[in-house]
């Protein structure tokens, strides 16, 4: 089949009729035609009237949200404990932590805190710790490369 001019037709379901108002009570919007009754919003250009006017009719629509809110992202923390699953002296990165699944994907930035013992060396790089989690890292043999 061909494409040409007479033979174009839009999408099936993609043109919408036009619903017909106030053509009676039996098309089942006749009468008020959907309106309601009365009221302003009921007449005829009722509704130019309802908007709301100037600066401060705009920030008084506007919903009101307390409290403060930082742009900038909080880094997500991991307790020393959970860097067990790693095997001895693997490379810990950011990569990595999203592999293991102890990062979720959203994150941006995270530290690693806590000041329990760790049994396994390990490399951490590109990863933000705590001044304890790097003592505790460093005590076991490994070491800690801050981001750049």
């Amino acid at each position: 089949m061909s494409l040409t001019l007479n033979s174009l037709k839009p999408k099936h379901g993609s043109r919408k009729a036009s619903f017909r108002i106030g053509r009676g009570e039996g098309s089942g919007l006749g009468k008020t035609s959907g309106r309601g009754s009365k009221g302003q919003k009921a007449r005829s250009g009722g509704r130019h009237g309802l908007k709301r006017l100037g600066m401060r009719h705009m920030l008084l629509s506007f919903p009101k949200v307390r409290g403060f809110r930082s742009r900038y992202d909080k880094a997500e923390t991991i307790s020393l404990k959970r860097l067990e699953v790693f095997e001895t002296g693997a490379n810990v990165t950011m990569k990595e932590l999203r592999k293991k699944g102890l990062v979720t994907r959203v994150a941006k930035a995270v530290k690693i805190v806590g000041n329990e013992a760790i049994s396994k060396k390990l490399k951490v790089s590109g990863v933000a710790t705590s001044a304890s989690a790097k003592a505790a890292i460093e005590a076991a043999g490994g070491s800690v490369v801050e981001r750049v």
